[in-house]
């Protein structure tokens, strides 16, 4: 039987209380919790913008060091020559032979400085395949040789680090 005071109500208000609570957060702490995160963002954003910047900065004076230091290390390399050039000039009386001989000695400076600094030489042999990478043809000669080759080279070329600085000027094979 059923009184009063087990009507169910009662026990609607013991079955409410047992359940879990679904307490979700408030607009205003939902709010404060996606500003927090904003900030945290946007510090985050911040930090490695900078440290973008920072990376950009040092790598711009890391490139201009090295293209000093690579000019400072080939100008170095450049002085004896300068000086042995200065020194037979300062001998206006030496005999031809010495003269001729000092040259060759600075000529060996010269070429051995620009070894070092990576500045090869470009002069094909004579019946060297025409490539127009590191020749530049100044004149096509009937010749006893293949089409299209290197006759003879009137000034030599140059690469520095495999990059052609100065063509060789070349004259070429015609086509009989």
């Amino acid at each position: 039987m059923t009184t009063p005071d087990n009507d169910t109500p009662a026990n609607a208000a013991t079955t409410d209380s047992a359940a879990p609570q679904n307490a979700s957060p408030t607009p205003e702490q939902r709010l404060a919790e996606l500003e927090a995160k904003l900030a945290e963002a946007s510090d985050a954003y911040l930090r490695a913008k900078a440290e973008t910047e920072n990376i950009r900065r040092r790598s711009e004076e890391e490139i201009s060091k090295a293209r000093k230091f690579a000019v400072e290390s080939f100008a170095e390399s450049l002085l004896p020559v300068k000086d042995s050039l200065e020194a037979a000039i300062a001998m206006p009386e030496a005999k031809v032979e010495t003269v001729l001989e000092g040259v060759h000695a600075t000529l060996r400076q010269l070429s051995s400085a620009l070894e070092r600094n990576k500045v090869i030489q470009i002069a094909p042999p004579a019946g060297t395949k025409f490539d127009p990478h590191q020749h530049q043809a100044i004149s096509m000669v009937p010749a006893q040789q293949e089409p299209n080759t290197v006759v003879a080279v009137l000034q030599k070329g140059y690469l520095i680090n495999d990059r052609v600085l100065r063509p060789a000027l070349v004259t070429v094979a015609a086509a009989a």
